[in-house]
């Protein structure tokens, strides 16, 4: 599968659209799930779902090894309504070690991440979760560790055999049944300014399988925007 994208997460919103993205430029898709058996949609030509968990190099090495690149969609929160009793602080640190662990392991050396817009910086140059007005304090812990996750990433140590990663953060909203424009604008580590159209869960797609394909930001995090027409 030397042509193939591994796509931890695959169950999830941002994890579906990427493999329909991928499965719509070719590509074969292993989609890493820790149930395969609660998922049994997702199995589909070109897609092979298998168990894993991205927090485990072992599991890391075991789907990813032969294919050209890695996507990291996991997320372990799914809103306020979860609560944080089962929230470890330390899930996306232990992610990051063993994706670049286990795709170094293995020969993969793309690495795109899904981010977060609560640790882009706003107008003052504070991350937006700093912000109680614009970003809900009781969601804080989750973004913590989430930024914990980054600087992670952002630590380890650059060289011939390290993984090349970014991580591709929406600037805004996410529509999830919104149409697939193939537009997209990448900023950097602020907030864009301007309110333009929300970004699809497709389109972020687009912007991921872009990056594999045709790598322009390394070992760095942007932000991602919808843009109108014949604006990107």
């Amino acid at each position: 599968m030397g042509d193939g994208i591994v796509v931890f997460g695959g169950g999830g919103r941002a994890g579906r659209a990427v493999t329909a993205e991928a499965r719509r430029r070719g590509y074969e898709v292993t989609a890493v799930v820790r149930e395969p058996a609660r998922y049994p949609e997702l199995g589909a030509e070109g897609v092979t779902v298998v168990r894993g968990d991205v927090t485990d190099p072992g599991s890391v090495r075991a789907v990813a090894g032969g294919h050209v690149a890695a996507v990291h969609a996991v997320s372990p929160f799914s809103g306020p309504e979860q609560g944080f009793d089962s929230l470890d602080p330390d899930f996306f640190v232990t992610a990051a070690d063993a994706l670049l662990g286990g795709l170094a392991a293995t020969g993969v050396r793309r690495l795109v991440a899904v981010g977060l817009f609560a640790n882009l910086l706003g107008a003052d140059g504070r991350p937006v979760m700093d912000d109680p007005a614009v970003f809900p304090p009781e969601i804080r812990p989750f973004a913590r560790a989430h930024t914990a996750g980054l600087d992670r990433l952002r630590a380890h140590a650059a060289g011939e055999d390290a993984v090349d990663w970014v991580m591709l953060t929406p600037g805004g909203g996410l529509e999830q049944g919104a149409p697939r424009t193939g537009r997209y604008a990448i900023g950097g580590e602020r907030v864009p300014e301007g309110a333009g159209p929300a970004l699809s869960y497709a389109d972020l797609a687009v912007a991921v399988v872009d990056e594999i394909e045709r790598p322009t930001r390394h070992r760095t995090r942007v932000s991602v925007t919808g843009t109108e027409p014949g604006a990107e």
